[in-house]
This record gives structure tokens, sequence and C-alpha cells, in this order.
């Protein structure tokens, strides 16, 4: 952590992020010199902005300046934001009307009739974003081929638009029978909402999911005009709030394919946003892979309310644009994030029947885990690593909580430790053990489940809480090394810094291998290409600096599921089977040699880079460090309690190295290192931790 600047000291090109959480606003300040700063202040749900701009001037007035003069030094803003999918868990998005095709009205409900969980017959689906009475048919019709059978009706059209008028309709979502293949009667119906009603959100199925699959089309249209008008909203109001504060530089937004991007840019597709915030997670992995030596990475970034995984293969993180989202189906491309409800403040209980839940409730910002003090009744994860002497009493997060042991104590009794028959310790230690087999899951849901073994990569904590568990979560899943970055409690937020420009496009396409035209498959993802191509034209950069990359999404005859392959020009039939085949293999176990090669879609993808952040160099110390005080803490289910050397960050610089256990508190986050495990405090200032001998590896 570099030291705060003094007056007078160059600030220009200063680059923000900033990520709002559940439970804390992070800000990370990165300077052309390589110094980094992060300011922590709690989230604010119901005006996130207010957050964002208590963050700032927190920052402006540890800089030494007046929050004009240092918001007018930023060269980027970038933000990550939970808003659209806020909106859609708290069900308070704007109120939405759908026009269908004349005898397809039921689709949004009808869903898929595919059970996440085939064992549970019981649980029920989302309710429906838009009500059967809003979901009005058109007549007009296009073929399989995209040919019009039954021109669009005009008066069909006129009479939704009476019925959204009487029943103040706030955005409106179209979605029409094969528009996949040609959005013509679409841009009509949209050309007269937005005439009749040119304040309102429209959003376009042929436009927003331009695939095959009506629901899916349909389902993201509809979620994009139900989360767009509050997104959009907050995102202009803080872009203007910023520059009347003194920003010159346009917000820059992470979307949910890692890349960042304009709010004018993403403003038709709030859906891109979904996952805005742990996406960022990409740009934390490469920036620190230079400084781990190693690009196979696994980041685990637990926060106050849910823990984000992704995982990182030689340098390639996976891409999807199947997302689910508080239950509803959304197509949009993204960077593979695996998201659990677990984070420092979800919540345990005891069940009916006597058994010990944790999650998925959490307590959020307000009013927190109990040992906040702010007003929280419920015990949590955090408050049970107060209990086993991994926080004491006394303020954390430069003074933005202050913990108080005694309350978690109490709360863990009165819930759980009374109710089960156990001391307050073993309930405590009962909570931890749920908390790191919930992880443990989760990291082996992108690893294992995709044929990948976990021993193979490092494990990367990220989060306030990510540290707390990283260690017992590596020992359990066999991992050798795991990497802590000194400000892990920023871990998007400084994410955000290292992400690049990034668009993506796609087209349905049908064919077999082997059958279509090469010239075809080029010619198609030529076209893509210059699509993605001219977004990052807007975006300021250069042709010549894109990195363009082009999938092809195939499977066999006959398959649900499709396999994105990611193809060089020009298409060579062979070279794309055994790409396919050997995606196939490790995915599924088994390939059809003989078997037809379906195409469903082109893609392709537009790249531009932005500078790197400078990698922190710290002066080598061959000195052995000092622990500021040793305190009884239980650290691990082999190791139980122990004396365990707590240190100071502030006071562990590069070349350090010592052997756990061993408690580390930073600014943002707390370490916790297992009996025997080496730390070694690297080059950039962060922590690599080497595993003693691991039973599981």
């Amino acid at each position: 952590m570099a030291n705060r600047r003094e007056v007078g000291d160059s600030t220009e090109g200063l680059r923000i992020g900033v990520d709002v959480g559940g439970t804390f606003t992070d800000m990370v300040v990165a300077s052309p010199n390589g110094s980094i700063d992060v300011f922590k202040v709690p989230s604010t749900p119901s005006k996130p902005d207010d957050a964002v701009m208590a963050a700032v001037e927190k920052a402006a007035e540890e800089f030494g300046m007046r929050q004009d003069a240092f918001l007018r030094s930023v060269s980027h803003f970038i933000h990550g934001t939970t808003i659209a999918t806020n909106t859609a868990l708290e069900g308070k998005g704007a109120r939405v009307g759908l026009i269908v095709t004349d005898g397809f009205r039921d689709f949004l409900e009808i869903r898929r009739g595919i059970r996440e969980n085939p064992w549970d017959h019981h649980a029920p689906f989302a309710p429906v974003l838009v009500p059967r009475y809003l979901r009005l048919p058109v007549k007009g019709r296009l073929d399989a081929q995209g040919s019009e059978l039954q021109p669009l009706s005009v008066e069909d059209v006129a009479e939704a638009v009476r019925t959204f008028r009487e029943e103040d309709v706030e955005s409106f979502a179209i979605c029409l029978m094969n528009a996949f293949l040609d959005g013509t009667h679409e841009r009509e119906i949209a050309a007269e909402l937005e005439s009749e009603f040119p304040e309102n959100y429209v959003t376009l199925s042929s436009k927003a999911a331009p695939i095959l699959g009506e629901y899916e089309r349909g389902s993201t249209a509809v979620m994009n005009s139900y989360v767009g008008p509050r997104t959009i909203n907050y995102l202009r109001a803080l872009e203007t709030r910023l520059a009347q504060a003194g920003l010159a530089s346009p917000l820059l937004l992470v979307q949910n394919n890692g890349g960042i991007t304009s709010v004018e840019e993403v403003a038709d597709r709030a859906v891109n946003l979904m996952l805005s915030g742990p996406a960022a997670a990409i740009g934390s992995l490469n920036h620190f892979a230079e400084s781990i030596g190693k690009n196979s990475l696994i980041s685990m970034e637990i926060g106050g309310t849910s823990c984000d995984v992704m995982l990182m293969n030689e340098g390639h993180v996976n891409y999807t644009d199947r997302l689910q989202i508080a239950g509803y189906d959304i197509v949009s491309p993204s960077v593979e994030v695996h998201t659990i409800g677990a984070g420092g403040g979800t919540i345990a209980r005891v069940d009916e029947a006597g058994l010990l839940l944790l999650g998925p409730e959490g307590a959020g910002a307000r009013p927190g885990p109990a040992c906040y003090g702010f007003g929280g009744e419920h015990p949590t994860v955090t408050d049970a690593h107060a209990v086993l002497g991994r926080f004491v009493s006394g303020p954390y997060a430069d003074g933005a909580i202050t913990i108080d042991a005694s309350r978690a104590h109490d709360a863990i009794d009165a819930h759980i430790a009374s109710r089960l028959g156990v001391s307050v310790e073993e309930a405590a230690i009962g909570i931890l053990r749920l908390m790191d087999q919930q992880l443990v899951l989760a990291v082996q849901k992108l690893s294992t489940e995709r044929g990948n073994d976990p021993k193979l990569f490092d494990l990367v904590a990220g989060g306030g809480a990510g540290p707390l568990h990283v260690v017992n979560v590596a020992r359990n899943l066999g991992c050798q090394r795991v990497y802590v970055p000194r400000i892990s409690g920023a871990f998007c937020a400084l994410g955000m810094l290292g992400s690049n420009c990034r668009h993506d496009n796609m087209r349905f396409f049908r064919g077999i291998l082997g059958e279509v035209s090469p010239d075809d498959l080029v010619d198609g993802l030529l076209d893509l290409r210059m699509e993605v191509i001219d977004k990052l034209l807007r975006e300021g950069f250069k042709e010549d600096e894109a990195i363009v990359q082009f999938t092809m999404d195939l499977r066999y005859v006959g398959q649900q599921w499709d396999i994105p392959v990611p193809v060089d020009l020009p298409i060579e039939h062979d070279r794309v089977r055994s790409t396919f085949e050997t995606m196939h293999e490790k995915l599924f176990g088994h390939v059809q040699t003989r078997g037809a090669i379906e195409v469903k879609a082109l893609r392709s993808s537009a790249t531009g880079l932005m500078e790197k952040l400078m990698q922190p160099r710290g002066a080598q110390t061959a000195a052995t460090p000092e622990p500021g005080e040793t305190r009884r803490i239980w650290v691990d289910q082999k190791s139980g309690w122990m004396d365990v050397a707590c240190y100071s960050g502030a006071t562990l610089a590069s070349g350090h190295a010592f052997e756990g256990p061993a408690l580390i508190e930073e600014q943002t986050t707390t370490l916790l290192v297992g009996d025997g495990d080496h730390v070694t405090v690297d080059n950039a200032g962060n922590y690599l931790i080497m595993m003693a001998d691991n039973d599981n590896a």
C-alpha cells in the first residue's frame, strides 16, 4: 500500500476504479508512478451514488486536494455496479409491456420446463415479469428462413399502444417469432412505440439476443427493459454528478464480458451490466499473473454478501452467453463467473429439525453482522471469526467499521449455541466449516466439473473475507500455492483498472460443418468483425489497435447444448473439427468421430487494450519480521486452537518470509495462514503462500 500523497505531488493521469458492493463501496486510485491507494466507505443501497461520491470526497481529502481538482486529474473513472442485478433480485424494475406474435402470448410463462434441481418438484419458478394482460399479441409472421408469411398488423400494434397507455406501462419489450432472422417487423413496432412514448425504454429481441430460441430471446428482452430504466438513469445521474464535481473524462463501466465501455454504448443493453463488478476479476487475474509467474489461476472473491469464483487456464478465461439471474434466463456475452450467497455477512441459523444452516440470506450493509454494532442481531460468518479470535474488538477498514466481539458472542449464543446445546466456540467453528465447504464446492463448479484439476492452479484470494478462508479451501482442494494481494479487499475495483475495452456480437447461422462453404462462414465472421470494430472506433481506439477473435457455436446434430469453439481465418473444416472434438472430450468424456457437426452461430469480439497498470516493486529486505502480538486463535479443524503470531501488514515488506500459523492484518482484509504454511512477501508486496504438506494433494 502506497503512502498517502502530500500536497503538491503530481497527480495527473490518475485512474480510478469503483466497485459498489452490498456492504462496502471500494475505490482504488492508481497513480502513473505505480502507487495504489484504497478507500473504503459503507455502501448506501437506497442511493448508491452517495457512496461513490463519499469515496471520492475521502480520496480527495487524503490526497490533500479539493474535490474538483482531484477529479480533474482523473484520466479514467471506471465503475462496476450491481444495480441491474439488485433491481432483478429485489423485484423493483420497471412496469414492462411485451408485444409478441399472435399465438405465442404465453412462451414467457411456459419457459423450457427444465428444473435446475430435477429432484425438487415443488420450488416455484421466479414470477413472470410481465403479467398476461400486458403480453399483447400482434398478427404478422416470418417463416423459418426469415421470409414474410403474413404482414405486420398495424391495427394490432395501435391497439397494443392504447392498452399500454391505459396501463401506465413504463418500458417495452418486443419479441416476434423468427425475428432473429429478420428484425424488420420488430423495428416497425419499435418506431411506433418510440413515437408514442419518446421517453420510455424499448428493447428489440432481434437486437438484444439474435438467437434461435424464442424463450431465451424474449426473456432477455424483457429483463433488459425491466432493469434498463433504473440502471441507466442511475448511471447518467452519476456521470452528471461527477462531471459537475469536476470529472472531465467520461464515466466508464465494466460489462459482463469483463471489458469496459461508456454509458452511451451500453444504454440500450442494460443486461450487459448484470455481472458488472464480479466480471472485473479478469483484470485482477491478468494483473497479478505477472507477479505470480503463472497464468493458471482461480480467484475466490468473497465480500459481505457473496463469493464470486473465476478460473483462468493458461491465460484464458471461459466465456458464456447464458446467464441465470434471480431465476430468469438471460443471453449476454459474459465471462464465466460462478456466484454463491456466501460472504462475511451471510447469516447462520438453526432450522426446525435442529440442523445448522448457512445462507443464502445476508445481513447486508445495514444492519450488518452483529459485531458491527449497527443493530444486527443474527449471527454471521464475520461474527464466527470474531468469536474464534480472528478479529478483536476495535476499528477496522480505516475506521469504516468498529468490531465488538462481545456482540458476536451473544448473537451466536442466542441463535445457534443455545439451540444446538453446544458452546459458543463450537457453534462458531460449525459456521466456518459450513462456509468453507460451500466455498470448496463453488471452486469445484468451475474446475472439476469443467475437466480442470484444481491442484494444477494457484488459488487467488479476493474480497475482504477471502483471505480468511483461502488457505483452508486450498488445503481441501489440494492446491499447492495461494496468492493473496495486499489490497484483496478491493480486488474487483483494482481489476477495473486492468480491464480492456471489449465488444462482442453474434449472428445465427445454420449449416453442417464440411457441407457449408468456408467462404460463407468467413463472410459472416468478417461482417461481425466490422460491427464490433465500429464500436471500438467510437470508444476512441484505432482499427489497427484492435485484437479481434472469432468463435463458432458448434454441436453434434441432435445435441441440446452448443460449445463455443475459437477459430482462425481462413476456415479449415478439419482444424475446426479437431478443436471441437478436443473440447467435447474434455467436457463430456467422449467424441463422435464420424458425427455430423452443426454450426449454430458465429461470433466476433474486438478488444482495445488499455495501458497496463505498473507493477509496484518494493525494496527487498532479508530481515526477519517481528509480530506485533501473539493471540490465541482457532486455526482449522486439524490444528485447533493455537498461539498465533499476528502481524500488521504495514510492517511487512518485499523479501520478508515466515511460517504459519500467522494472522496478517491489512487495511482492507485479514489473512489467516495455517500451521506450517510458508509465507513470502513478493516484489509487488503481496503474499505468496506455499502450502505445508497437503494430504489432499
